[in-house]
């Protein structure tokens, strides 16, 4: 995305925008064709089966929403096609900032898809974490303000995406937890999970986090400093809005280089170990024990289902 002379917009602006787009509530989508079809007001949504973005080029703002059900699971579906329209709103310098958020209220992402990593073969296990890197990577280095719309639970890899992006608002709902859980699954949390998350609340308080594997209500998340507001509900839409136009006040290049310098040793630590990272993740996942673990907690969930 091209460096762009910061523009004043205000949170008025961003509202009435806001507005125009088809569906506008957080986590509630009408009919739409996907893929360039037209929607109300001129504006154009595009995305996928599992990705829907809103876009409106008058604001500079899209709204991503996980459209992947029953828990918007990171597939390797889901991943790739998220990649891809994140992409084409990076291209595109219409845009300087994203939303994103759950199509679905009441889960934001339930994380990593565990079929993903059990019973299948090392290849697949490579073409998946290799995914799930990529994510990581475009998310957390995008010259995008990105703002997270946390409109239900965020647990492992949901808390993961939404850690990434530059300002946090939480729903303020008990059942709305939030944090990076892997060690309850007999799952060690990646190098650069870990990085993400001391760089947001400090070593200690994430070392507590990933050994225990807390996932935080809301009050608590606030306090800990894994979100950066938690509002009503109701309330989401218009806090996430004001967020982003102060943050897009800042002239763009000033504000994308400070990013790049804050976050850009977190990230070559991953670029320089990635192929080692791949081998690890496959290495682990691939062992019995392992396997057992995962097939036995899948199977809870079919139960749970039924």
């Amino acid at each position: 995305m091209a460096l762009a002379t910061g523009v004043r917009v205000p949170a008025r602006a961003l509202l009435r925008a806001w507005a125009r787009l088809p569906g506008a509530a957080l986590g509630r989508t009408e009919p739409a064709a996907c893929g360039g079809g037209g929607g109300g007001g001129g504006v154009r949504r595009f995305g996928n089966q599992r990705v829907l973005v809103e876009p409106d080029p008058a604001a500079g703002i899209a709204v991503m929403k996980f459209k992947n059900p029953p828990v918007n699971s990171l597939s390797l579906e889901f991943l790739t096609e998220f990649v891809i329209s994140l992409e084409k709103l990076e291209n595109d310098k219409t845009f300087r900032g994203v939303i994103l958020t759950s199509d679905s209220p009441g889960v934001f992402s339930a994380g990593l898809d565990l079929r993903e990593m059990c019973g299948r073969n090392p290849a697949h296990y490579a073409e998946y974490w290799k995914a799930v890197q990529e994510m990581w990577l475009r998310l957390y280095m995008s010259n995008l303000v990105l703002i997270a719309a946390i409109n239900g639970a965020s647990p492992a890899g949901g808390c993961l995406m939404s850690l990434t992006c530059d300002y946090r608002v939480l729903a303020d709902n008990p059942r709305y937890a939030i944090g990076l859980n892997e060690t309850l699954l007999g799952i060690v949390a990646p190098f650069w999970f870990k990085d993400t998350l001391v760089n947001t609340i400090g070593h200690r308080a994430a070392e507590r986090a990933l050994q225990l594997g807390l996932l935080f209500p809301p009050a608590k998340a606030l306090q800990v400093g894994i979100v950066d507001k938690v509002v009503p509900e109701d309330q989401v839409q218009s806090t996430v809005l004001s967020v982003m136009a102060k943050w897009m006040a800042i002239p763009d290049h000033a504000r994308q280089l400070t990013k790049n310098m804050m976050r850009k040793p977190t990230v070559d630590r991953l670029v320089k170990q990635r192929d080692d990272d791949i081998k690890n993740f496959v290495s682990f996942v691939s062992r019995d024990s392992i396997q057992k673990s995962l097939q036995i907690y899948l199977e809870k969930l079919k139960q749970k289902k039924g």
